[in-house]
């Protein structure tokens, strides 16, 4: 369906004409779409309809309910009040602030180069790095799918992490929660406890461009793990616990400044799982990594 003939404004029509590619941020896409969808008026046939076009095209099958779930999810935020930290307005991409951070930093090779220690092996570490990244035995949401998911405290996961795809970069204040519909779910924003993470990933450009970004980034927080998609993204972990609010909130808004993705902004967002395995059965590389900053708090 071409966004031109359903007569939305034109900042609307923009996010219905460039759905991504799956593996450059196509499930995110979908909320995003449908929420601008929702806010412009469109009824919930419209809605599904439109995002139903975009997935025949996106280079993956995209099951019914995990259009439904955007669509539903989105109904329920399209009309909630706007807060200035929980649901801020993002600034569009500064093209030249973007060119001048990538061509200053380097490539995925100079990233490879800055970790400590440096990644010499295939081996999955992802039971070592969560180890790293959440210490002691905290709760942690992990999932296979965006619909296979659980929360367990970090001992129950081990052995299993290196499988998944998913984790929420933050650990959860209880096995349950409620979300905005009022059901029991574990995957629910009000059982996610307060952010130690921030992850920035980047949909557009090279995975060179991603890792000049993440460097450039890295000099305003602390980069902790950077990893492959399992696609044609790299993603970013910036330690943020202890900073206050507003303070991460202007971090997050620059990153957005120069082509972050804004859906990682929600605490409970899934996010890649270090060195986890993607559901087209690659492994979601970690390229970096870094604990200084972690051990210093500690």
């Amino acid at each position: 369906m071409n966004a031109s003939k359903l007569k939305l404004p034109q900042w609307c029509a923009d996010i219905i004409a460039n759905p991504p590619q799956s593996g450059d941020g196509f499930h995110n896409w979908l909320f995003r779409a449908a929420l601008a969808l929702w806010k412009c008026g469109r009824n919930e046939n419209d809605i599904s309809a439109i995002l139903e076009n975009a997935a025949s095209t996106c280079g993956r099958h995209v099951p019914a309910s995990e259009i439904q779930d955007a669509v539903t999810n989105s109904q329920r935020d399209a009309f909630q009040p706007d807060n200035l930290v929980s649901r801020p307005i993002w600034p569009k991409v500064d093209v030249e602030k973007r060119k001048a951070a990538i061509s200053d930093s380097g490539n995925l090779a100079d990233l490879w180069e800055l970790s400590k220690p440096r990644i010499e092996s295939n081996h999955p570490w992802t039971e070592q790095i969560i180890d790293r990244l959440f210490p002691g035995n905290p709760l942690l949401c992990c999932g296979k799918t965006m619909c296979d998911f659980d929360t367990r405290s970090r001992e129950d996961w081990r052995g299993e992490l290196s499988r998944l795809q998913f984790i929420v970069p933050s650990p959860m204040s209880a096995l349950t929660g409620k979300t905005k519909a009022g059901e029991e779910s574990k995957h629910a924003l009000s059982n996610t406890g307060p952010r130690r993470f921030l992850v920035c990933e980047f949909d557009n450009g090279t995975i060179d461009d991603h890792a000049g970004l993440l460097i450039h980034l890295g000099g305003y927080a602390p980069l902790v793990c950077a990893l492959r998609s399992g696609g044609k993204s790299l993603h970013g972990w910036f330690y943020c616990a202890f900073a206050e609010e507003r303070k991460v909130l202007s971090f997050f808004r620059y990153a957005v400044s120069l082509g972050a993705d804004t859906a990682t902004w929600c605490r409970s967002q899934f996010v890649r799982m270090p060195d986890g395995l993607r559901d087209n059965g690659k492994r979601q590389t970690c390229f970096f990594r870094n604990f200084t900053s972690l051990e210093a708090s500690a």
